[in-house]
């Protein structure tokens, strides 16, 4: 068994596909009509055939209140692995990525947590 898929709501899902390409690097995998919506994945141009992630509509009554519980509490909906942290955070705040939490070393992981622009925190997480 492995993991193939997983989501993260978004607010806006054109908006978010330009910051999961454009600004994050991540690779447009699937684009396909669904009704009002898309199913629309991203994957890393490292692992074009790995996990893919599904940039889901926030549009269940659950899904709003749930993100905005995390964004008020300083939660992240998910982590992105990166080879270091701090490098990363200076190429994405060169970018004009809002940072919430800058580096900080937790142990043996170095941390990050940024907005989204969609309704989220991300973190990001290297080894130390």
């Amino acid at each position: 068994m492995r993991i193939n898929l997983t989501s993260v709501w978004v607010d806006d899902q054109d908006r978010a596909l330009r910051f999961y390409t454009d600004v994050l690097g991540f690779v447009k995998k699937a684009d396909v009509p669904v009704g009002e919506h898309r199913w629309l994945t991203v994957v890393s141009p490292d692992e074009p055939n790995g996990v893919e992630l599904l940039l889901e509509p926030d549009a269940h009554p659950a899904a709003r209140p749930l993100k905005e519980a995390f964004v008020a509490d300083g939660m992240p909906f998910t982590s992105f692995a990166v080879n270091d942290t701090k490098a990363e955070f200076k190429r994405l705040q060169a970018r004009g990525v809002h940072f919430t939490q800058e580096p900080t070393e937790m142990g043996p992981v170095m941390t990050a947590v940024f907005d989204d622009t969609c309704g989220n925190l991300i973190q990001i997480t290297s080894q130390v």
